[in-house]
């Protein structure tokens, strides 16, 4: 069986689910993460619920097949269901590593109570911070052990391109493609994502457990 991990490596490499209008349900892959990725005409749903209510709740939305796993009465109701809590549809982007030393000076943030790597490890395994003047850029494991990056620049210094350097730095730090998930309203961090060479893969929708909803209210994303 073709596991959640398996989809998400073939999509960084540009493989995706076939455009069939279907949706697939697998497993989670942790206790912690359950949610839905909408792909062209391809959703997967990953719970650890009965694929078969999920497949009749899909059935009984009066709403366009291909956008019902992002329906917020289908997702209203995996929510309670589950128990879990959720934040917003992201963009999925993602973006391969690139070889030598950032092209910008970080500094890697060894106070583990530090606030964003204390937020990130609700969501995330293996968190990992640098700063530089103006911002800070995190990794860690995400959805499916995934490599996932978020940023966060100062208010002082924004609109001088510190995101895109920030992303960019990112994939110099890792050895596999990595993940950034983008409120689609905010078009800001869109475009210094995509400068940075992420690509849109789709749009995910995070389930949060009780622990995830414990560390905060908000993911960082610019």
């Amino acid at each position: 069986m073709e596991t959640l991990r398996d989809i998400l490596d073939a999509a960084a490499r540009g493989v995706f689910p076939p455009a069939d209008g279907r949706t697939t349900v697998v497993p989670q892959a942790s206790h912690r993460d359950a949610g839905v990725l909408a792909f062209t005409a391809h959703s997967v749903v990953f719970t650890d619920e009965d694929p078969a209510w999920v497949y009749e709740t899909l059935g009984g939305l009066e709403c366009d097949a291909l956008a019902a796993t992002m329906n917020p009465r289908f997702l209203s109701a995996l929510l309670e269901r589950t128990g879990r809590t959720a934040e917003t549809i992201d963009a999925m982007l993602v973006a391969g590593p690139l070889p030598g030393e950032p092209p910008l000076a970080l500094k890697e943030i060894e106070d583990g109570g530090h606030p964003r790597i204390a937020y990130a490890r609700g969501r995330r395994d293996d968190v990992r911070a640098w700063e530089t003047e103006g911002g800070v850029v995190v990794v860690g494991r995400g959805i499916a052990g995934r490599p996932e990056v978020s940023v966060e620049v100062d208010e002082g210094v924004r609109h001088r391109g510190l995101g895109r350097a920030l992303a960019t730095a990112a994939r110099h730090l890792v050895a596999e493609p990595l993940w950034a998930q983008v409120a689609p309203g905010n078009a800001r961090s869109t475009r210094a994502f995509q400068a940075a060479g992420y690509r849109p893969v789709g749009a995910e929708a995070l389930l949060l457990s009780a622990r995830a909803r414990s560390t905060g209210c908000s993911r960082s994303r610019s």
